[in-house]
């Protein structure tokens, strides 16, 4: 009797926390409960229905859909329920889902025999918002939100402004009716854009481009819509009675074909395994993605036998989600370190105890600035939820201060610096504070660092460790120092034999001749990255002529360049008209480096490339992505970072991500290392298709 006591507590308990963080997510559009987390107590609590089916009542979350429609729109019904999909979290679960599709369908095998094939299809789960599009004669009359399944909010105005949502479908004879169902997201970069704007209003940011995608969604101006750039994939259609399509497959073919923008990452699946294949590929390849997925929806493929398969009360027998693994994580805080960059900048960096995300064990992550920490009201011996963000990087979500020990002291930057104790300054309207002693050892080592890195120099064999060694035993106070190293001295550093020591000093010979562009690039100056150092470098092709350019009291003749604006022209202006730089540059030159342009290497515009765009993926045999671009460019030719059906040539290198997919899809074609120096020598070479 205490066992079922308990179990019925626990039941009231988990639908009192479901329920409150479904009227968070769904109605408030303010999470206040992980996924995970979500999803752990969701199935605790149907495996106690389950058992105990007395103890089910009409609120528990699992006997609807989702929470109810938001005020400020119009409610309206679906044409069809718009259904959740139930999840697996394991290979077992998904083994299970197959065998109970196989019992509904009565293709149960015979014991000791394998289960028979079905036709399946894969596609990326969104992690979006799910919206319901009507189209009458092929145009769109409606928009609406998934709501609680039957109903949901009309927001046509708003989806109109998604420039993926065809107005009018893309066919000669669009039949009578239509639905559509898919989802709406926010690309990272929008994201990421979105975020730095709210920041400068003095607003708080999005906590993710899911949250950021519902409350654009619920915006009452259509203007602050479109303004967002949402996107949209669909995946489901509902049609009259026609004779096609059959299948799931063809249902994605007619979607594209009547304008709809559809996932390419998708599968036609010839059994079980080919759909495990695919869900343990993306598990990793979708961290090269521009948008969040948290997993692959499975679906049967053929139509008819969806139909024969029917739904449950909340979701369909034939489809199932399975889900990735979290990538949020809580972990204790050890101690909070402080970073100085070679700009001066002091960085804080949260130390945690090691936790597993996405397949890596990671116990850093950076809390970016004073204002990000007091904004978490990070104290010693926190409790914080860690994740890794769009770029796979590590960082602190929140903090959980129900979980803070007794005594825990406020953590924040001091006011000096940690390396050289200077002051510490923070200029109005920035959110940096920097270290401005221009002789801390800090931002030197950060200099040299930057220098020495393979996108600028590229100096083989100066690593951070010889690089604290330098500066700590005063051997080099400044770039130009380098150059004034010999072997013997090197040789009688700490893990340096004499051969090492002679391949670096070959190695800073040889970084002399580095073109004028990436000399320019690894000057470090703020702002200037190796892009818009190659610009300016095209523009003016010696240290004099950009000198003239940012010292004459203006920047217009830098501002007329593509990509370099008011701030950047700025930072170039103080860095060349401070008397410590230009003594700098004098040195640099004297020592023998390359202030100019020659042969060619900046000039851009002719050459065998001329006129051709390429896109790099992968890891080539030989060359690094930057000599690869400093090749094309040198030869006429332009890199860029996406592919189009304007692009010329994507070349593949080893673990090739899904530009090489949408490459084929567009029929772009595809060069190996090998190719592509066949091209920049002036050699025909075959010609691949995507």
């Amino acid at each position: 009797m205490a066992a079922a006591d308990s179990q019925a507590s626990r039941a009231d308990e988990l639908r009192r926390l479901l329920n409150r963080a479904a009227h968070a997510y769904y109605v408030l559009d303010s999470p206040v409960m992980e996924d995970a987390v979500y999803d752990r107590l969701y199935r605790e609590l149907l495996d106690l229905e389950t058992a105990r089916p007395e103890l089910r009542t009409v609120d528990s979350p699992t006997q609807r859909v989702g929470g109810p429609p938001a005020d400020g729109f119009t409610t309206v019904a679906h044409r069809l329920p718009l259904l959740s999909l139930d999840n697996a979290f394991s290979s077992d679960e998904l083994d299970q889902w197959y065998a109970r599709l196989l019992r509904v369908l009565d293709r149960e095998p015979a014991p000791g025999t394998p289960p028979p094939p079905l036709a399946l299809v894969t596609e990326l789960k969104i992690d979006g918002n799910a919206l319901a599009l009507s189209y009458e004669d092929g145009v769109l009359v409606r928009a609406a939100t998934r709501g609680d399944g039957e109903r949901g909010e009309e927001i046509t105005a708003n989806v109109r402004t998604i420039a993926s949502v065809p107005l009018r479908l893309q066919l000669p004879e669009p039949p009578a009716w239509l639905e559509v169902r898919g989802e709406a997201l926010i690309r990272d970069d929008t994201f990421a854009a979105i975020n730095a704007e709210r920041e400068q209003r003095g607003e708080s940011p999005f906590a993710n481009p899911r949250n950021a995608c519902a409350g654009t969604l619920r915006q009452l101006d259509p203007a602050v819509v479109a303004a967002r750039r949402l996107d949209f994939f669909a995946y489901t259609l509902h049609l009259p009675p026609s004779p096609e399509p059959r299948t799931q497959w063809d249902s994605l073919a007619w979607l594209e074909a009547a304008g709809f923008r559809v996932n390419p990452h998708r599968a036609l699946c010839p059994d079980l395994e080919a759909v495990k294949t695919f869900c343990q590929r993306w598990e990793n390849d979708r961290h090269g993605l521009p948008y969040a997925t948290d997993g692959v929806v499975v679906k049967l493929d053929d139509l008819r036998l969806q139909a024969d398969a029917g739904v449950t009360q909340k979701a369909p027998r034939w489809a199932i989600a399975l889900k990735y693994a979290a990538e949020e994580a809580p972990s204790r805080l050890l101690r909070l370190e402080l970073q100085v960059g070679r700009t001066g900048v002091v960085t804080p960096v949260a130390c945690f105890e090691p936790v597993a995300l996405a397949g890596t064990m990671v116990a850093r992550a950076t809390l970016h600035n004073a204002d990000r920490l007091a904004e978490l009201d990070l104290h010693s011996g926190d409790t914080v939820v860690v994740r890794k963000a769009g770029e796979i990087i590590p960082e602190v979500v929140r903090v959980l201060p129900e979980l803070r020990p007794a005594g825990a002291r406020p953590l924040a930057l001091p006011d000096h610096c940690p390396a050289c104790d200077s002051l510490l300054v923070r200029e109005t309207g920035e959110a940096a504070t920097r270290c401005v002693n221009s002789s801390c050892p800090a931002i030197l080592r950060g200099v040299l660092r930057h220098w020495a890195g393979r996108d600028a120099m590229d100096v083989d064999g100066l690593g951070s460790k010889l690089i604290e060694q330098l500066v700590d035993r005063g051997l080099v106070a400044s770039i130009a120092d380098l150059y004034r190293l010999d072997a013997a001295l090197l040789a009688s550093l700490e893990r340096m034999g004499e051969q090492s020591a002679r391949n670096l000093v070959a190695a800073l010979d040889q970084s002399r001749q580095r073109p004028w562009d990436r000399l320019l690039y690894a000057l470090g100056i703020h702002h200037v990255g190796s892009v818009n150092a190659r610009t300016l470098a095209r523009a003016f092709p010696s240290w004099e002529q950009l000198s003239a350019a940012a010292g004459d009291g203006g920047t217009e003749a830098l501002t007329a360049l593509h990509g370099i604006g008011p701030e950047i022209a700025q930072s170039l202006q103080q860095w060349c008209t401070t008397e410590a730089n230009r003594r700098l540059v004098a040195e640099l030159r004297h020592l023998g480096l390359v202030l100019e342009a020659s042969g060619g290497a900046c000039d851009g515009g002719d050459g065998p490339l001329s006129g051709q765009t390429f896109v790099l993926t992968g890891t080539l045999p030989t060359l690094s992505r930057t000599q690869a671009e400093a090749r094309i460019s040198a030869a006429g030719g332009k890199v860029t970072g996406s592919v189009s059906r304007r692009t010329s040539w994507v070349v593949v290198g080893d673990d090739a991500g899904s530009k090489l997919e949408k490459a084929r899809s567009l029929g772009v074609p595809v060069l190996d290392e090998e190719e592509l120096m066949a091209l920049l020598d002036g050699r025909s070479t075959e010609v691949r298709g995507g």
